[in-house]
């Protein structure tokens, strides 16, 4: 199925300002979308539903507070299996639901994980499911200086 406009990441202004409202508000409406970039409903509806084609949009979302539903600890964890274990690690770290993201990386560690926790017993306890087959090493997330964000969009221009 070829994907018009949307081929090498090619979005243009109208595309980003779809993005970034959508982004700051989940449920943006159809109509409010279309005030904001000057089309009919149609149009936008059409660019939102080519855009979820595309795999641009992969989900619309809720954003909670961790601490505010009683995790107050958030952590990054660096998880390094030992040799011969890394499909056992992966199914490990699939299995803990205090672990919200992973991202197999490169560099000493293969994995980085990030959990949110109600005590640092809860994070003992984690790690200790994981620790028979994997060297861990832990951050506390102290604040985040930076929220999740869309990265850089490539934009094209008219010409």
């Amino acid at each position: 199925m070829k994907l018009l406009g949307y081929e090498n990441g090619r979005l243009d202004a109208v595309d980003e300002t779809i993005l970034t409202t959508l982004v700051a508000n989940a449920r943006t409406t159809t109509a409010e979308l279309s005030r904001a970039v000057k089309l009919s409903a149609p149009s936008v509806a059409e660019r939102v539903k080519r855009l979820e084609e595309a795999r641009v949009i992969t989900g619309y979302t809720t954003e909670i507070s961790p601490a505010a539903i009683g995790l107050p600890i958030s952590v990054w964890l660096r998880i390094r299996p030992v040799p011969g274990q890394l499909e056992r690690v992966v199914e490990i770290i699939r299995g803990i639901p205090e672990i919200t993201e992973c991202d197999r990386v490169t560099g000493e560690d293969c994995f980085l994980a990030r959990a949110h926790l109600a005590s640092v017993a809860e994070l003992e306890r984690v790690i200790d499911l994981i620790v028979p087959y994997a060297l861990t090493n832990t951050s506390v997330i102290q604040s985040s200086p930076v929220e999740r964000r869309l990265p850089p969009l490539p934009i094209t221009t008219a010409e």
